[in-house]
């Protein structure tokens, strides 16, 4: 989880940073990293907010988000089954884009020393994903706009690093290229929930050539 911990460095920073710069108090922005515990669905909220949106635009847009995580639940949801809630409860929370990344091996959760393994990993990242928002929190307070040092970039560059490996068949490929085709015209538009309907239509694409795959 190393160089992914470190990955995220400028953006927790530009997390912490946005959040000042928009009016969150150090506290309050450092408490939505500690419960919260979510990069894009955080500054995607901090945006949103800034910008004055409704309150339903907010909450359906920050659930599409972090939907993602419910189908990391159920794709590791065999490897946990079996285990009592002391574990499970734990490895929920930390159950990042970053740690299901790690989650594919056909061992992975399978004993106490890969459970304890798996806690280690994620902890790891929540402690650095905080470290990175109070960073960001001071230097928030006390530097110009740190937005425009690209410091975004670095959830692209994380995604991607995390995407390009899942991408092993035809439908997947689809899905991602109709996701990013879609986001970019919704962008263009302005459309408000381009975001959500960008991800639904990769999805769905991606579901449908896979569907077809499975019965040919």
């Amino acid at each position: 989880m190393l160089p992914l911990n470190l990955a995220v460095l400028p953006w927790g920073i530009l997390c912490g940073s946005l959040a000042i710069q928009n009016g969150f108090s150090a506290l309050e922005a450092q408490l939505m990293s500690l419960l919260v515990f979510a990069g894009s669905a955080q500054l995607v909220a901090i945006e949103l907010m800034a910008k004055d949106v409704s309150f339903v635009t907010l909450v359906i847009t920050t659930f599409i988000i972090s939907a993602r995580h419910l189908l990391y639940g159920l794709s590791i949801r065999k490897k946990m089954i079996d285990k009592p809630l002391k574990w499970r409860g734990p490895i929920a929370f930390f159950l990042t884009d970053e740690l299901f990344a790690f989650s594919h091996h056909h061992r992975a959760y399978q004993g106490k020393l890969r459970l304890v393994y798996a806690l280690v990993a994620g902890a790891s990242f929540y402690l650095a994903w905080n470290l990175w928002t109070f960073f960001g929190i001071v230097a928030g307070q006390y530097l110009p706009d740190l937005t425009n040092l690209g410091l975004d970039f670095a959830i692209a560059a994380i995604f991607i690093a995390l995407v390009i490996p899942g991408i092993t068949n035809t439908s997947t490929l689809v899905a991602c290229i109709v996701s990013g085709l879609s986001m970019l015209y919704f962008k263009t538009v302005e459309f408000e929930f381009g975001l959500v309907a960008a991800a639904l239509l990769g999805m769905t694409t991606g579901y449908l050539l896979q569907t077809k795959e499975d019965k040919s």
